[in-house]
């Protein structure tokens, strides 16, 4: 028996396949492989204008200290993108791009070719470079599903930080859904992927893949300071349906109700309310208080106050602004919208019909 066993044991090792050589590097390695071809790196141009030659701003004391002072610079930025597609769309930040007057695209093969701003969001911090027509070779990156993450996942962040072509940084998924007006950004609307993958600037609008190498999300952002080690990126689920819209020139239309909100849990409201000096009484309960209502706003119309408490939205329940903010951005403009509000002890239900989010108003 003895010797039988043996002998099968040295067929099986006889009989074993050799591995292949990218067998011998870790899931990282190979899931870099896969979307690194399509990782590029964008350098950009923009004339800024000097202060005090700001249109309308001109400081005739300066002309008459300095003399002739040219009246704008020049200004270099960098960062990183993904192509999306085999005919030359590159998924980048918006504030990557914004303003540059000339944007060149450093393919990973080395190539460098001349990119069109085709569409940005500056809501969503998401635009869209097209790549001139005819470019051959391109390898656009396999997209996944941002909604199938969890804590815990891996993250693998690639781009160009500092300047530094080609650069990886391992991680985990450390959350989802953090509100970027937490970040203190509000004119943003945004629920983004926290990692602890290093991201540092130029990684901006790389991609955030997966253990499959599949793209996750767009690195948007870092928490410097004592904060370090902190990096976001936006859900790929949500940046590929911008990217759609910006590619094919549709206008990406965020709904807006015109309120700016805080949120309210009924601990916060039991100490608000045993103050003798309390203007009025919250609710002692959970959700998203309205702390101004814009005039002439779709809020103001439907009669909405300050102090008011938003506990549903559309019948799906309001614990924070987040929730009510989801539900709006999820809505139609001009199609009634449900809303459940306490006002003292009373409870309202008010229809409201979200307008188009102006310029510079990303809350409510």
């Amino acid at each position: 028996m003895r010797v039988c066993l043996a002998i099968i044991y040295c067929l099986g090792i006889a009989l074993v396949k050799p591995a292949p050589a990218f067998a011998e590097h870790g899931f990282v390695a190979q899931a870099v492989a896969r979307t690194a071809p399509a990782v590029v790196r964008i350098d950009t141009e923009r004339e800024v204008r000097n202060r005090g030659f700001e249109p309308g701003l001109e400081d005739p004391l300066l002309r008459e200290l300095f003399g002739d002072l040219p009246s704008s610079h020049r200004e270099n930025g960098q960062g990183s993108g993904v192509l999306i597609s085999a005919d030359g769309l590159v998924l980048t930040n918006n504030h990557v791009v914004d303003g540059a007057d000339r944007v060149q695209v450093t393919l990973a093969d080395g190539r460098q070719l001349d990119g069109a701003v085709v569409g940005t969001d500056p809501v969503t911090d998401l635009a869209v470079v097209r790549l001139p027509d005819g470019t051959k070779g391109l390898k656009p990156a396999a997209l996944g599903d941002s909604n199938d993450l969890a804590p815990g996942d891996w993250a693998i962040a690639l781009g160009n930080p500092y300047g530094l072509d080609s650069t990886v940084t391992l991680g985990i998924v450390s959350s989802l859904h953090r509100n970027i007006s937490s970040l203190g950004f509000t004119d943003k609307r945004l629920e983004l992927i926290q990692t602890d993958a290093a991201i540092n600037p130029g990684n901006s609008g790389g991609p955030l893949l997966n253990e499959a190498g599949e793209v996750i999300g767009l690195n948007t952002l870092v928490r410097a300071g004592p904060g370090a080690g902190l990096g976001f990126a936006i859900p790929i689920n949500l940046a590929r349906g911008v990217a759609q819209s910006l590619a094919t020139g549709t206008p990406v239309v965020h709904p807006y109700l015109g309120l700016q909100l805080v949120p309210l849990t009924a601990s916060k409201a039991r100490d608000h309310n045993s103050d003798p000096n309390a203007l009025l009484q919250l609710p002692e309960r959970d959700g998203a208080l309205v702390q101004q209502v814009l005039p002439q706003s779709p809020a103001a119309k439907a009669g909405l106050h300050r102090g008011d408490l938003v506990i549903s939205a559309g019948q799906k329940p309001v614990h924070a602004p987040a929730d009510l903010l989801a539900v709006v951005e999820g809505s139609k403009v001009g199609e009634a919208l449900d809303l459940e509000v306490l006002r003292g002890e009373e409870s309202l239900k008010l229809p409201i019909r979200p307008a188009p989010l102006p310029e510079a108003a990303a809350q409510g």
